[in-house]
């Protein structure tokens, strides 16, 4: 199955914490950084998530926001640190790849948010990611 999702990171489940309708699973990325996901109890249980399951964490790109530093008192449980890599912009709207350790994230913001947060190739930034716009793919 090929996907229209550009951002596609390769991980090991962690930790699985079932509720009674959400669960949130902890993914530890190739490259070492963690990443939470909440997703239904249902579709942990029919993709067979458990400590050790090796899956991809799919994100759209409009779902990425991007920070130029670490944000403290914000809901926002995923903060990935990384370097701008390429900007592609359009009229109103850019594609920003950010360099992750272990792969490369693809954020799409407005053209005034990179030129608000000067980002330019080379830049370190935060790509932050809410935990409820993290799918989990298995193989």
């Amino acid at each position: 199955m090929s996907l229209s999702i550009r951002n596609q990171l390769p991980g090991t489940v962690t930790s699985v914490s079932p509720g009674e309708v959400m669960a949130t699973v902890r993914i530890r990325l190739t490259g070492g950084s963690d990443l939470t996901a909440a997703i239904t109890r249902e579709a942990t249980e029919e993709l067979g998530l458990a400590t050790g399951s090796a899956v991809h964490a799919l994100v759209k790109s409009t779902e990425v926001s991007l920070a130029t530093a670490r944000v403290d008192g914000v809901s926002i449980r995923n903060q990935l640190p990384g370097t701008v890599r390429d900007i592609a912009t359009g009229g109103a709207m850019a594609s920003v790849k950010v360099a992750l350790e272990g792969g490369d994230l693809t954020a799409v913001i407005t053209r005034d948010a990179v030129t608000d947060l000067g980002l330019a190739p080379g830049a370190s930034v935060v790509a932050l990611i809410k935990s409820t716009e993290v799918s989990i793919a298995t193989s």
